[in-house]
């Protein structure tokens, strides 16, 4: 592969949580890639893929960054995407993809059904789906995060992920894997998308009836099935918080850092700051700080207004 488009991201030690806290946390930027988040590696990856095999359109469906990050690899490598996204996708979010030339629908109620119609729209044209989670070579362009993380740190003993439909997690579990760390996985949702703690603590897929929550990145129903399965294999603990919660670390990464992430993002971030959470301060603790393009100062002080 040529010169990847996402970029090796920093990794910052937080020094306010050290003098102020005695807690040994680690940061792993992805907010920083060109995308916004962390979804442009397994875009990248899945898409250099079929390119390939000769196909030079696809479609999507997306809450916003999956679709924004295959929108800008589209741009990048010069060929057509169209993106379905649902109606809680923010408009500014569609303008932002339309920006990078790809083709926008709004279309259902929640990404399930933005999902379902992507899918069907992709048989009856024949294009690749592209899907913002469950697929084995986002999971591997996803691992990549890990690789850069080993080669700077040793291994931590916790790394809190946030978890949608299962892309994420499923690729630092891969990277865990290939460099040989055994780190408890905090697995963080907030309590409207909590899909993973469901089906995690029954042993079984568990498809929520609804999505309610302001992190609407983590907007799946269901985790992906293998998602479950490689957790079982894995030290998992999940971790479900308020979307309060979740937006309170937005503000205090703000202050900490100036960058503006999204609630998903949050829902990783608060089991740092949260003071009924253990850690210990002999304890190494790695956060993927995810990301998110679809936060902007207008709705966090519209979410501000609403919850506290």
């Amino acid at each position: 592969m040529n010169q990847t488009l996402y970029k090796n991201t920093p990794l910052y030690q937080s020094h306010y949580l050290k003098a102020a806290y005695n807690r040994n946390v680690f940061y792993k930027m992805d907010c920083y890639q060109p995308s916004g988040s962390f979804k442009i590696r397994g875009m990248e990856v899945i898409c250099r893929d079929y390119i390939a095999k000769g196909k030079t359109e696809f479609v999507a469906s997306s809450g916003g960054n999956a679709g924004y990050s295959l929108a800008y690899v589209g741009m990048k490598l010069k060929v057509k995407v169209k993106v379905i996204v649902p109606e809680t996708t923010a408009s500014r979010m569609v303008t932002k993809i339309k920006e990078l030339g790809a083709d926008v629908e709004v279309i259902g109620k929640d990404w399930n059904e933005a999902h379902q119609h992507a899918t069907a729209l992709s048989k009856e044209r024949d294009l690749p789906y592209i899907s913002p989670f469950d697929h084995p070579l986002l999971w591997q362009g996803h691992s990549s995060v890990i690789d850069e993380c080993a080669a700077e740190i040793a291994e931590p003993d916790k790394i809190i992920v946030a978890v949608g439909g299962g892309g994420l997690i499923n690729g630092v579990f891969e990277g865990m894997k290939r460099n040989g760390w055994n780190s408890l996985v905090i697995a963080a949702e907030t309590t409207g998308a909590a899909s993973f703690a469901a089906s995690y603590r029954s042993g079984k897929l568990v498809a929520l009836d609804k999505i309610d929550t302001i992190a609407t990145s983590l907007g799946a129903k269901q985790i992906a099935s293998q998602t479950l399965e490689l957790a079982k294999n894995q030290h998992v603990s999940p971790y479900v918080i308020s979307d309060q919660k979740a937006l309170l670390a937005v503000d205090r990464f703000l202050d900490e850092y100036n960058v503006l992430v999204e609630p998903a993002c949050g829902a990783a971030i608060s089991y740092v700051y949260d003071n009924e959470v253990k850690i210990q301060p002999e304890e190494k603790v790695l956060v993927i700080v995810c990301g998110g393009v679809g936060a902007d100062q207008e709705q966090l002080r519209a979410y501000q207004s609403k919850l506290y």
